[in-house]
């Protein structure tokens, strides 16, 4: 399911851990569901997947979107520079031909309610 303000979602997800004092929503939980936070060289990067997109958050503070390729099983998401593949968390992200697995890829936690 699409939400209608994805990236809205999905930033306000990041604010809450953060620290935000109020809970998360139903709509902050429903994003929540299909996001993963994994290590990419020791730093924490974001993947959030909806219907045919992949949304990172990268290191840096960059956000990119992948779009969904067809492949025979698992994933595959590209945009011409970046490519992401994989099946569940075992996950590879290749730039410039240079492949880099994804890390530590676990499904995001939303912070406990203050």
């Amino acid at each position: 399911m699409r939400a209608p303000s994805a990236w809205g979602s999905f930033l306000c997800v990041l604010a809450l851990a953060s620290g935000c004092a109020s809970g998360p929503s139903a709509e902050e939980r429903e994003a929540a569901r299909n996001t993963f936070a994994c290590q990419l060289a020791g730093e924490r990067l974001v993947v959030r997947f909806e219907l045919d997109e992949a949304r990172m958050l990268m290191p840096g503070g960059e956000r990119v979107t992948l779009y969904r390729l067809p492949t025979a099983s698992g994933v595959r998401y590209s945009n011409g520079t970046l490519e992401l593949r994989g099946s569940g968390t075992d996950l590879v992200l290749t730039r410039d031909g240079e492949r880099r697995p994804l890390e530590g890829c676990a499904p995001y936690a939303l912070p406990a309610k203050k």
